[in-house]
């Protein structure tokens, strides 16, 4: 089987969706025959280190770098022009547009993406789910079964969507380090209790909830690593003692303030989710998980699916400044307990690498590769009551925001 792995994105880049997407591709490459990665590439831009990133060779798209819907545009339409294209069993992509493009022009697909995008662009509900039904449409690999339960909604049927949550690379925790020389080698006394945070310095992250936490509890270090320059969250947390700001930092040396923290962080917040809706599943999880360390989360319809309560993490009320403290509190203050909620999240890590990822959808592709194509999968009066229900609110939410992505329904 050959595939062409379609990114709409330039490379090299820190953004999580570029995480993903070039590392399934590498992985996957492996259980295929031959394997190409579509991107565009600014003027004058070699493709070896893109190429590098994924290994496999480039297909230089033929699409300007900016502006943003202009690439887009362009990597869907001209990619099937390209001699790979013809050449690829399958078109992989993260793109709907893509997708589609792919469909139209006789190819299968698989997409892979974390966004449930008919709940968050209702208009495109009708669009997405005849693509979904379409008989080249293959599969839709899902991070989370929020994502996957999302399109269900939509008819589309369930034998095309696929929850096959993301990874993390054991390499980067192949030497780890006692919590007091990790401190050491940041600059924190070995006695300092330290609460981490590593990604994103935005306010799309629920990082105000964990300043507000950071000023009830002066004792407690909290380090947030991940920084890109002067910001909302950067110049919240100037002046306070107890908040260390970090510069963005490659894999090499995260570890060292992974391993640095008695307490991982994911900010118990709504926000990503249901704000935003830029994040869900949060990739970080799937590392924190693997180092050995106890993770304080958010009680959330997302995190709840790897994350069980006092059982591999602390989960805390989301939005709840008390429930936070309360919760750092109760691992720092235990440590019995900080000892067991990790080790058992570093048991339920086992397999949730990029390696093994990259098998369960090979194992996919390969099973309805092999099916007979059909087209299946039903719009109904109901469906259509809720497409035009949803896009009178999403065409409001527009108005009111000018936000793209409208909010989900009050998340239990």
């Amino acid at each position: 089987m050959k595939v062409l792995f379609a990114f709409e994105n330039p490379l090299p880049s820190n953004e999580a969706d570029a995480e993903v997407f070039t590392t399934t591709a590498r992985y996957l490459a492996r259980h295929v025959q031959q394997s190409w990665l579509h991107l565009p590439l600014a003027a004058g831009t070699a493709a070896e280190p893109a190429a590098r990133i994924a290994g496999m060779p480039v297909v230089r798209a033929w699409a300007p770098v900016r502006p943003a819907a202009l690439r887009h545009l362009l990597c869907g339409l001209t990619l099937i022009f390209r001699r790979e294209f013809r050449r690829a069993d399958i078109i992989y992509t993260r793109n709907l547009w893509v997708a589609w493009m792919s469909v139209l022009a006789r190819r299968r697909v698989v997409f892979d993406h974390y966004r449930p995008w008919g709940d968050q662009i209702p208009p495109l509900q009708f669009w997405i789910h005849r693509l979904h039904c379409h008989p080249r449409f293959l599969l839709n690999i899902c991070h989370s079964d929020y994502t996957r339960r999302k399109y269900l909604d939509l008819g589309v049927p369930a034998a095309k969507l696929h929850c096959v949550r993301n990874g993390f690379e054991p390499a980067r925790l192949q030497a780890p380090v006692a919590p007091e020389t990790a401190k050491r080698q940041i600059g924190v006394r070995p006695d300092q209790a330290t609460v981490v945070y590593t990604g994103r310095l935005n306010h799309k992250k629920g990082l105000d909830l964990v300043l507000q936490a950071a000023r009830i509890l002066p004792d407690i270090l909290f380090i947030l690593v991940g920084s890109t320059g002067p910001g909302p969250i950067e110049s919240m947390a100037a002046g306070r003692r107890n908040i260390r700001i970090v510069a963005f930092r490659p894999d090499a040396t995260l570890a060292q303030y992974i391993f640095a923290a008695d307490i991982l962080l994911i900010p118990p917040s709504h926000k990503p989710l249901a704000t935003f809706g830029s994040t869900v599943l949060p990739l970080k999880l799937f590392l924190y998980m693997a180092s050995g360390r106890p993770i304080v989360g958010g009680d959330t319809p997302d995190v709840r699916e790897v994350l069980t309560h006092r059982c591999n993490a602390w989960l805390c009320r989301p939005d709840c400044v008390a429930s936070l403290v309360g919760g750092i509190r109760a691992v720092i203050g235990d440590r019995a307990l900080a000892s067991r909620i990790a080790a058992q999240a570093g048991l339920d890590s086992r397999d949730l690498t990029w390696d093994a990822r990259a098998r369960r959808i090979a194992e996919l592709i390969a099973a309805n590769a092999a099916a007979q194509p059909r087209r299946h999968g039903q719009w109904s009066a109901r469906h259509s009551r809720t497409w035009l229900r949803q896009s009178g609110r999403w065409l409001a939410h527009l108005a009111r925001t000018r936000a793209w992505v409208l909010p989900p329904a009050p998340l239990a």
